[in-house]
């Protein structure tokens, strides 16, 4: 298995052994792991865990858990700033399917790595310069 992206979702419910997270995805992602490599999580998605919490959309646990085994020597996830490659990326993110700015600059993190995306998002799906897994 090689490296991913996971979208937000995908993060939380895997951290959390969530039903909702899909075979397919699951799959996936405990691959990367297994072949040593890493799973990337989008900056943006580390602030969206931050106001999920807020909102209590999302329980606190969940982003401490993130937390914790991001502040491991040797940790699953990695995370991927938000840099000019990544800005430049954006330009290819078709605003009209997929409206949402922290959407597409997840969508950009993993089309600037040549990685496929986990993500349940239909609309980044629908995307057709991007690999996705669901």
């Amino acid at each position: 298995m090689s490296a991913v992206v996971a979208d937000t979702h995908a993060v939380i419910w895997f951290l959390r052994n969530a039903k909702q997270l899909s075979d397919n995805a699951a799959t996936a992602m405990d691959g990367a792991i297994q072949s040593n490599q890493p799973i990337y999580i989008a900056s943006i998605s580390l602030v969206e865990m931050v106001y999920l919490t807020e909102r209590d959309r999302i329980p606190a646990a969940a982003f401490e858990k993130l937390m914790a085994t991001l502040d491991k020597p040797i940790s699953t996830f990695e995370v991927v700033p938000l840099d000019l490659t990544i800005t430049l990326e954006l330009a290819s993110i078709d605003r009209a399917i997929v409206p949402e700015m922290p959407d597409r600059i997840i969508a950009a993190t993993a089309q600037s790595l040549g990685l496929p995306l986990v993500t349940r998002d239909r609309s980044i799906q629908n995307l057709s310069t991007l690999k996705t897994i669901w």
